[in-house]
């Protein structure tokens, strides 16, 4: 064997990723609202794109049912007879007549003037409504600011309650020991404690209390219901929780009736009376897809429209910048033209992708839409992958995070897979989100007298020719948040 250097060619394939297919795979798993904000960022940065107002434009106007045989437009003149022909004149209005019910358009009456807005530039038909004239909600700790400021006339007691307000949590208890407070502050014990005393009765009631038990307190004294009988129950809040009714009619010396309707006394407070103060609004969600049954039978399934970004690629421009551009320049622009041409071909693709997967998602689960999920059937990403020739991770990222609106709701196309749980029968199986949908049925349907147990479930849905074990039922009532027979049973002995 030689040791010298020798020339060698040799021959491989490797797969080698480049930034447009990085940035086309990124777009494929993207939300609509984060294509949206890509798209963003690449007009801001990009000169050779711009976006597509096209579809924006508003649609025309449509005429009158009795305009429709018009060929000629009306004059001025026209136009100002026909005005002063339908308002009233001196000259033919009864000198008994009512004045108070005449409108004037323009005048005082319409509340602003129009000549005063037209000059201002304002059109006439962006009068504001209602709704935008109305005042913003405060936040939690300015609404309790200006209660501060009406109860307490002490410069010191005032100091006192805003340092309270700002140790307020998002559900309204008080985060620091009352001790560490007046330690901080310098004053005693016994101010600091009278001062969370009164502003635990600010509105909303129940906000600085320490637990559970003192804002329910303060809330059932505000209602004059705290007695104790009541006392006694909330001093025994765990047996409560754990329904353990026969204790608490001992503790409380009240009756299964009375019980009960101290029960629902305490449903009916507020446990955090300051967490939906300052909620953010509830943001809507919008589809991805579009689904309606056709006339004939089937489905027609679409791209929203709303969330598809137009861009162009302004060629125009680029043709007449770039003979005269210096080099730097011209080497500049032909990247971006190339980045602008890929931008728009990654998202006709990944329009084109979506569209294909969701087609036969609807085509596979045909009777979901039809007749609801006890029809759902079992999928996973293999089969769809096969069906549309693609990879299953071009399956997994098309379905993920995309939304599409049906007859039935908006559901994620990821709700469509689920595993398969065989039959009693051979070659027959069931969707696990069918059973999940099965087993909330029977519990919903149980009485207080015959609350099923897991085993009981096991043997209704074996009956229905579902091959289930007790542990499967134990771990898909677990995912519902359904408690156990037993915890169910102590519920259900109390009415609602």
């Amino acid at each position: 064997m030689s040791i010298a250097p020798r020339l060698d060619l040799r021959q491989t394939q490797t797969l080698v990723i480049t930034p447009q297919l990085r940035q086309a795979i990124k777009l494929l798993q993207y939300s609509n609202l984060e294509v949206s904000a890509f798209v963003e960022n690449e007009l801001e940065r990009n000169p050779l794109l711009e976006r597509d107002e096209r579809g924006d434009a508003p649609p025309p106007e449509l005429a009158a049912l009795d305009q429709l045989g018009a060929t000629t437009k009306p004059s001025a003149d026209t136009a100002t007879l026909a005005r002063e022909a339908t308002l009233p004149s001196p000259e033919n209005t009864p000198l008994d007549s009512d004045h108070g019910e005449t409108y004037d358009p323009g005048g005082p009456s319409d509340g602003v003037n129009r000549e005063y807005r037209r000059s201002a530039g304002a059109d006439e038909g962006d009068d504001p409504g209602i709704e935008n004239r109305a005042e913003a909600r405060l936040s939690l700790r300015e609404h309790l600011s200006e209660q501060l400021r009406l109860s307490f006339s002490d410069p010191s007691e005032r100091i006192i309650g805003a340092y309270l307000i700002a140790l307020l949590c998002p559900a309204g208890r008080l985060t620091a020991h009352p001790a560490s407070i007046a330690q901080a502050l310098g004053v005693g014990l016994e101010r600091v404690e009278a001062v969370r005393a009164r502003m635990m009765r600010f509105e909303p009631v129940g906000l600085f209390a320490r637990d559970l038990k003192e804002c329910l307190s303060v809330q059932l004294a505000e209602r004059d219901r705290l007695d104790p009988a009541m006392q006694a129950l909330l001093d025994n809040l765990e047996l409560l929780a754990r329904r353990d009714l026969r204790q608490l009619m001992l503790l409380c010396g009240v009756d299964a009736e009375d019980l009960s309707g101290m029960i629902a006394e305490v449903r009916a407070l507020d446990p955090k009376p300051g967490a939906g103060w300052d909620a953010a609004p509830v943001q809507t969600l919008v589809p991805d897809l579009v689904m309606r049954p056709k006339a004939e039978g089937g489905w027609i399934v679409e791209l929203n429209p709303e969330t598809l970004p137009r861009v162009l690629v302004n060629h125009r421009f680029y043709a007449r910048i770039i003979p005269g551009a210096p080099r730097e320049q011209k080497t500049f622009l032909t990247e971006q033209m190339q980045n602008a041409n890929w931008l728009v071909k990654s998202l006709e693709q990944r329009a084109q992708t979506i569209l294909k997967v969701a087609s036969e998602i609807i085509s596979q689960q045909d009777g979901f839409f039809r007749h609801g999920v006890s029809h759902l059937r079992p999928l996973i990403l293999r089969d769809i992958a096969e069906s549309v020739e693609m990879h299953e991770s071009t399956v997994s990222r098309v379905t993920s995070n995309k939304y599409i609106a049906t007859p039935r709701g908006i559901f994620e196309l990821k709700y469509f897979f689920s595993p398969a749980i065989g039959g009693t029968s051979s070659g027959e199986n069931y969707s696990a989100e069918a059973i999940r949908y099965r087993i909330r049925a029977l519990i919903s349907a149980e009485t207080p007298q015959h609350v099923l147990s897991d085993d009981a479930i096991v043997a209704a849905l074996r009956s229905e020719g579902v091959d289930i074990a007790r542990r499967t039922v134990a771990k898909y009532r677990e995912a519902l948040r359904i408690p156990s027979s037993v915890q169910r049973k102590r519920e259900k002995a109390v009415p609602a």
